[in-house]
């Protein structure tokens, strides 16, 4: 019986790996050429005869800051989206709009990154460069959050996520709009204060306790059956 049980709930699995694994793909391809894109903001200097090369790369260190910054905000929302939808078991029309909606801001972010990294040292610019990078996270933050509670309202969810999990994975994907709502903000009044936040959410989210884990929001039964 037990057996029959384990089959029915891997069959199920496996349809719902099936159903969203091309937006799963299609993902990847946003995440994997957004990611790319920002390395090519970074010029090679030219240098006259007699100018120094490691001065004019030492010169562009605004574009190895953001480069960073983005590169590792990026790589975080893709392993959060993968997180997620190993936690996601079938979708819908309106889910498949919703993930095309959240790549939006994603594939627009080396634009922002470049701005920053071209007007970070003039006073009168960069106020205006960080809070267009900044609107561009916090645009990607909701859309991420919409992205889930859709997923989670709509019943898309595996039958194996604990109810107590979910809701307190909600309330913890909230800091994201809400931390970079204020770090936006701030650049009205100090730009470097709001970039060097922006930076720390980047360092925040590699740590283990950053958020949500899959493992941490399955039930034990659902737990030990995905280990198997």
């Amino acid at each position: 019986m037990k057996e029959s049980s384990r089959a029915a709930r891997r069959a199920r699995a496996d349809a719902g790996a099936t159903e969203t694994a091309r937006l799963e793909t299609f993902a990847d391809g946003v995440f994997a050429i957004a990611i790319t894109l920002l390395i090519l903001e970074i010029a090679v200097p030219h240098v006259e005869t007699g100018e120094s090369l490691g001065a004019a790369l030492a010169d562009q260190w605004p574009s190895y800051a953001a480069y960073m910054v983005s590169f590792i905000t990026i790589g975080i929302m893709w392993v959060n989206h993968h997180h997620m939808f190993t936690l996601i078991q079938r979708s819908t029309h309106s889910f498949l709009m919703l993930n095309v909606l959240f790549l939006m801001p994603i594939a627009a972010l080396p634009w922002p990154t470049a701005l920053v990294a071209e007007y970070i040292r003039d006073h009168s610019a960069r106020p205006v460069a960080t809070l267009v990078y900044g609107g561009t996270m916090v645009a990607i933050a909701i859309m991420y959050n919409g992205v889930w509670r859709y997923a989670v309202h709509r019943g898309l969810l595996r039958r194996d996520v604990d109810p107590d999990a979910i809701r307190r994975a909600s309330r913890g994907y909230l800091a994201g709009p809400t931390g970079y709502a204020v770090a936006a903000l701030l650049a009205l009044v100090n730009a470097w204060i709001s970039l060097l936040l922006f930076a720390a959410f980047a360092v925040y989210w590699l740590l283990p306790v950053s958020g949500p884990r899959p493992g941490m929001l399955r039930t034990p039964e659902g737990s030990g059956e995905e280990a198997r």
